[in-house]
């Protein structure tokens, strides 16, 4: 499976840079967090057109594309990502969890169903809560995909690492300017400053039977 991380520039940048280029296709794309805003009133009067643009962009490459973005409802704005396949929006993930920053969070994880495989999407500072990753793979996603912003520390792939063993499940990381590949071996498969790049990258798919043993207490009738 190739991969494009895109970490710098926003989408509408990539798109109209690469308009023209004839370069090989991506089974994925996914951008950070690049100053994209996007407000639902202005896209539904048709005065925008950030998701159209999105899902040509996914039409185009015959791909599944995942961008991280601010969107905003009667000025409440939220951290999100849209995921975009072959030309239809599949949906927006909005982040549970948001730190420090004047953007607030949304609700439910979703997992979507796609033809590269069942896509578990965490957004933004998501990646700092376990239960967050655990939920995703428990819900039977084939891998993880993180749009992120700045990354100011070293902990996101320390994090990375132990999520995706712990979970069972590759982590596809795109922050601002560092993209990552947390494999299930817990070893980090890529890591890269530069955007846009593509990696191939082969999704390992091994399960185990995984027992444990607790006290309850069972009222007997």
């Amino acid at each position: 499976m190739r991969i494009c991380f895109v970490g710098q520039g926003s989408a509408v940048e990539y798109w109209q840079k690469t308009r023209e280029k004839k370069e090989k296709k991506s089974a994925v794309t996914v951008f950070s967090f690049n100053g994209d805003e996007v407000c639902y009133e202005r896209e539904l009067k048709g005065e925008t057109h950030f998701f159209e643009g999105v899902a040509q962009l996914s039409k185009r490459d015959k791909n599944l594309v995942v961008c991280g973005i601010i969107t905003s409802t009667h000025g409440h704005r939220r951290k999100s990502a849209i995921v975009a396949e072959d030309g239809r929006i599949l949906g927006v993930s909005d982040a549970l969890h948001v730190m420090d920053g004047d953007a607030h969070s949304g609700a439910f994880l979703q997992v979507y169903e796609t033809k590269i495989g069942r896509v578990g999407v965490a957004v933004a500072e998501d990646i700092y809560d376990f239960e967050t990753l655990k939920t995703l793979s428990v819900c039977g996603c084939d891998f993880i995909i993180c749009p992120f912003g700045k990354v100011e520390n070293s902990i996101c792939p320390v994090l990375l690492r132990a999520y995706a063993f712990l979970c069972g499940v590759p982590i596809l990381f795109c922050g601002e300017g560092y993209a990552v590949i947390a494999d299930v071996d817990a070893t980090i498969a890529f890591a890269s400053p530069h955007s846009p790049i593509q990696v191939e990258f082969k999704v390992k798919k091994e399960f185990h039977l995984f027992e444990t043993r607790r006290k309850i207490y069972l009222k007997s009738k």
